[in-house]
């Protein structure tokens, strides 16, 4: 992935269409991150949908609860990882899960997939499963803000262990599968590039 300025305008996402020129409302998420961060009107910000490049932009309008830009320009940059990784995560407890969750994101992973396990310490009933996913998608968009990648990783809905090994079982022409080991010798260095890599982790 490119190098990214940690000094660069404030990054948002948005599940708009941009457009220069366009006078926009920020989300909810965005429009509370924008009073934490205590920006202020004509601020720069930088706005991304998952479209492809990313907007700048200048914040118009500040009220409580509420925050409004103007896009001012388009600039076509990605910063993708050459490697095509899905992350298979079998769930975790706590805060492990989030953690996971947005250094996958930050290193360039491309889709990842909650798992339920036999040994699974945690057991999400369907209400509280899509509260997580809600949760964990949140944190991939935070991490992609961080990190300078403009299109977010989706988080697909989970699913057991065996369901999923029965799924990919009966795909045609697999990606190239990973299981991590302490004793390995190699690693994703002498990965081929733009190759698909499927990642279990258990």
């Amino acid at each position: 992935m490119d190098k990214f300025s940690a000094r660069a305008a404030p990054r948002f996402h948005v599940s708009t269409h941009l457009s220069p020129g366009a006078d926009i409302d920020l989300p909810e998420r965005a429009s509370k991150h924008v009073a934490v961060l205590r920006l202020r009107q004509g601020d720069e910000i930088t706005l991304f949908n998952g479209e492809g490049g990313e907007y700048r932009a200048v914040l118009t309008r500040l009220a409580r609860g509420h925050a409004g830009a103007r896009v001012t320009g388009w600039i076509e940059v990605e910063r993708e990882s050459q490697l095509d990784i899905t992350l298979a995560q079998c769930i975790s407890s706590g805060d492990r899960m989030d953690l996971t969750l947005q250094k996958a994101t930050e290193l360039g992973v491309r889709t990842i997939v909650p798992l339920e396990s036999e040994r699974s310490v945690v057991r999400l009933s369907a209400e509280r499963a899509e509260r997580r996913l809600a949760h964990w998608r949140n944190v991939v968009l935070a991490a992609c803000e961080q990190c300078g990648r403009n299109k977010a990783p989706p988080v697909l809905a989970f699913e057991p262990l065996h369901t999923w090994l029965m799924t990919v079982a009966g795909q045609g022409a697999p990606a190239t599968r990973v299981l991590l080991s302490p004793d390995a010798g190699g690693g994703f260095s002498s990965a081929p590039r733009n190759q698909k890599v499927l990642l279990l982790v258990g």
